[in-house]
């Protein structure tokens, strides 16, 4: 009986080593350690398809989606260039179905959805008054938890862990695929935070991105000193449990002199 129980818990082992793998090639930044993918990219696109859509049609609603039409033409040509250097860390987002959108509400924060979905509020620009290279930067930032894949190994982590809507699963019998999928993409890119770890993966592959499209890399860190800056009054939700502290402003700065050459070509 022992022998069996072994058995099977080698057997898991096996099987759940074969689950880690990287998303990305490194770039400059080196950003492509192993990754435990537990859930399948073809669910986490289907939800990411659905809540985005759902999303959508709320703004739409609400008469709040793409309504200032040189905000949301500016921020497509921002997106477009960062999109354009996606190749340096995966070739098949090249070929993503990109899409963005800008919603007109006082809101500090944007995300990317798995598959390249990508949502920007206005708020977020205009009460940090961000110029282009600082909007590439945020834009920058969110491509790379879709790169990263990020939201994908979070809930690789819940499924591992029976929390969460799986939890939920096991306990009513029913299989991930019929359980909320739309909130499989809402709960691990808009509700929970990523992890101190993600962000700081976001932050580097981000900031090479922009630096790549030609935006001046130290203008990351000056978005998050004004985001910083802001905190102390009150927390922004694209901050929730990540100010940005001195030692990631500290951090951005290396990585911005790090990446400062890829830049500087572009002027060439």
């Amino acid at each position: 009986m022992i022998k069996k129980y072994l058995l099977s818990l080698a057997f898991i082992g096996i099987m759940v080593v074969g689950c880690y793998t990287s998303t990305t090639q490194g770039g400059l930044v080196g950003e492509n350690s192993r990754q435990l993918l537990l859930v399948s990219s073809e669910q986490m696109d289907q939800s990411a398809n659905q809540a985005y859509m759902q999303t959508l049609t709320d703004a739409k609603t609400k008469n709040s989606l793409n309504t200032d039409i040189v905000l949301t033409k500016r921020v497509k040509v921002i997106a477009d260039r960062i999109i354009k250097q996606v190749g340096t860390f995966r070739k098949d987002a090249l070929n993503w179905n990109w899409q963005v959108n800008v919603i007109d509400q006082d809101i500090l924060n944007a995300w990317c959805m798995p598959g390249g979905k990508i949502a920007v509020y206005s708020g977020l620009i205009k009460r940090l008054n961000l110029n282009d290279a600082q909007l590439a930067a945020v834009l920058g930032h969110e491509i790379a938890h879709a790169l990263r894949e990020h939201s994908r190994e979070q809930a690789s982590n819940d499924k591992m862990k029976n929390l969460g809507i799986f939890a939920i699963a096991k306990v009513t019998g029913l299989d991930s695929s019929t359980t909320n999928l739309i909130e499989l993409a809402t709960r691990y890119t808009i509700m929970l935070p990523f992890s101190r770890a993600h962000e700081t993966q976001a932050d580097h592959i981000g900031t090479e991105l922009m630096a790549r499209a030609g935006y001046d890399p130290k203008e990351a860190v000056r978005v998050w000193v004004k985001m910083s800056k802001l905190s102390k009054q009150s927390t922004p939700e694209i901050l929730s449990t990540h100010p940005s502290n001195a030692s990631r402003i500290a951090d951005l700065k290396n990585i911005a002199n790090k990446v400062m050459p890829l830049y500087l070509t572009t002027k060439n």
